[in-house]
């Protein structure tokens, strides 16, 4: 999404005030002389919103570009009452302020509750809009920095309304990290040595935690291990400054950034740096797996991304080398996100052979084997994800090792069953689809469910792309506890697959089934137990708590993807490779993972 965008568009008035959740004052003539304090108040909502206002203060900072311009103003002194904010945002859209930090100015102008994202359910930023200002001194010494530390951020993380709005509660900063930071809104504030836990991305945005007993994963990261366990120590990092932003890895280390604490939609409160401070490595390197024994049946699961030709090559060079020389070359890799052969141009192609083609000869080029391919082309649009991109999943294999038994006939709406043949159970097709018509795959991708030999044994693989969180409320809304609407689909989606390996089973008890992929919920989900029913182990349940993650978002890492088996399966090694979700030069947001079967 566009930058502009993410620091938010103002795109009509009625998003800049949510009906029914502000208190309003009556209108006078005249507008009122109020403390940024006073206007602030103790709760998230002003109460002097739709009122028109004076007030003084400090420039701290100002953003000069996109369209959200505008500059924070604070009270030299404050008001001393820790639940009211002493600084706030003086909004000027896409027009430039003429101001200059350190001026003390009067503003008049109109308070309003800014909600970045309405659908999102995102908190709101207090503001004054449609300003005008008198300088009043210039060079005037800025409020003191408020630190943000493991000693001020509180372990709880926000208090809880049923699902309802928490707006109109008082802030108990001492108590909730989320009143914590709202009390801040506005504010300068600063981060001591903090870790990082997420990589500097595109908009350049990283995490830091600012409580090290939430630093919890191998490699420095803070792991999302439930819903109640947010990690309120979490701040997200942005700038407000034209040089270089420090490119981050997890476990790195960011001393001294300073700034003002904004609100955004993507990511919630975020110390916008006036001075980004110091960057110390942690020194994480990528990690590469061991490789399979010759008598070992090697599996992968990789989400590439939307995967199409008009990528660049440097991104094919990248998986492949990730595949042959981080995953040695597994035996079958499952893919998802394989987009058709012009990505997102939406004309009705739905082919992906030379997606495919070309991921094949990077691989090869690698110094990998020259896998062959087996997949099923989705109908037109069908599959959600990018539009005109039809992502769906494939199996790369290497026929040097396995044999893919071929069974003909399924399509992107035929339904795979399971055949009894004499007590030994075998697909209908192979490839073919889990119950496409099923509407709990509505807008979203197929399971592609294929036969594999190996060493004399077959083994039924199951690729998923459950559908996306999207739609769900974010751990920073000002729902809470916050809404996962879309659970409710992937938990469809879980009951439907492990019906189709319950049939398997229920022909052989003793089939060797795995079923992985992308399944965007996490190992403590209702999705993940559901899919399990009694008969799957996830094995992300297998390795030690500090390694079960394989994506980090918004500074917190967890679990989306997962590799499954079935109870005839005991003899494996089980790996997690960190290649992606920890790096600032990742080739996709997640990481692969493989598994070594032995027989």
């Amino acid at each position: 999404m566009d930058r502009t965008l993410r620091l938010g568009a103002r795109a009509t008035a009625a998003a800049l005030i949510a009906s029914g959740a502000l208190v309003a004052l009556p209108q006078t003539a005249q507008a009122a002389t109020v403390t940024i304090s006073a206007i602030q108040g103790s709760t998230r909502v002003s109460p002097y919103s739709g009122s028109s206002v004076t007030t003084t203060g400090i420039v701290t900072a100002i953003r000069s570009t996109g369209s959200s311009r505008g500059f924070w103003i604070q009270s030299a002194s404050g008001d001393g009452n820790a639940a009211t904010s002493d600084a706030v945002f003086v909004y000027k859209g896409s027009t430039t302020p003429s101001t200059t930090v350190g001026n003390s100015v009067t503003v008049t102008g109109k308070v309003s509750e800014y909600y970045p994202d309405t659908d999102g359910g995102s908190q709101s930023l207090t503001e004054i809009s449609s300003a005008t200002w008198t300088t009043n001194s210039t060079g005037n010494t800025l409020p003191s920095a408020t630190t943000i530390s493991d000693s001020t951020v509180p372990a709880t993380y926000t208090r809880t309304n049923s699902g309802g709005s928490i707006n109109s509660y008082t802030l108990a900063p001492t108590t909730y990290a989320l009143d914590y930071y709202e009390s801040l809104e506005g504010m300068r504030v600063s981060v001591g040595s903090s870790p990082v836990v997420g990589r500097t991305d595109e908009y350049s945005e990283l995490w830091v935690n600012v409580k090290p007993s939430q630093v919890t994963s191998a490699r420095g990261g803070s792991l999302y291990s439930s819903y109640s366990s947010q990690n309120s120590g979490r701040v997200q990092i942005s700038t407000l400054l034209s040089s270089t932003f420090p490119t981050a890895n997890v476990g790195d280390t960011l001393s001294g950034a300073t700034g003002v604490m904004d609100y955004i939609a993507y990511g919630g409160y975020t110390l916008q740096a006036t001075t980004l401070g110091t960057l110390t490595s942690g020194g994480i390197a990528k990690e590469t797996t061991t490789a399979q024994s010759t008598s070992q049946l090697s599996v992968a699961t990789y989400n590439v991304e939307n995967l199409d030709p008009t990528d660049a090559a440097s991104k094919f060079t990248a998986l492949a080398s990730g595949i042959v020389t981080n995953l040695k070359s597994p035996d079958i890799v499952a893919l998802e996100e394989v987009q058709d052969n012009n990505g997102a141009t939406d004309d009705g192609t739905v082919d992906a052979s030379t997606t495919l083609s070309t991921l094949i000869a990077a691989i090869k080029t690698a110094g990998g084997p020259t896998y062959s391919y087996t997949q099923i082309s989705p109908t037109n649009d069908a599959d959600g994800g990018e539009t005109g991109g039809n992502i769906r999943q494939v199996f790369l294999y290497n026929t040097a090792r396995v044999g893919l038994t071929s069974l003909t006939g399924g399509t992107a709406t035929t339904a795979n069953s399971v055949v009894n043949s004499s007590g030994t159970a075998q697909l209908k097709y192979s490839p073919g689809r889990i119950d496409p018509t099923n509407l709990a795959w509505d807008a979203s991708r197929k399971p592609l469910a294929a036969e594999f030999t190996f060493n004399g044994s077959t083994y039924f693989l199951i690729a998923n792309h459950f559908v996306s969180k999207g739609g769900d409320y974010s751990l920073h809304s000002q729902y809470q506890a916050p809404t996962r609407s879309s659970e409710t689909q992937r938990t469809a989606q879980a009951a439907a697959v492990n019906s189709f390996v319950d049939s398997i089973l229920a022909v052989q008890s003793s089939a060797k089934v795995i079923v992985l992929g992308d399944l965007n919920d996490y190992q403590f989900s209702t999705t993940a137990t559901t899919l399990e029913g009694g008969v799957l182990t996830d094995l992300v349940d297998t390795l030690p708590a500090s390694q079960q993650y394989t994506y980090v978002y918004d500074g917190n890492s967890g679990a989306l993807d997962h590799t499954l088996v079935s109870s005839a399966i005991t003899s494996y090694d089980y790996d997690i490779v960190h290649i992606n979700s920890e790096f600032s030069d990742q080739t996709s947001d997640h990481d692969p993972q493989v598994v070594r079967i032995t027989p």
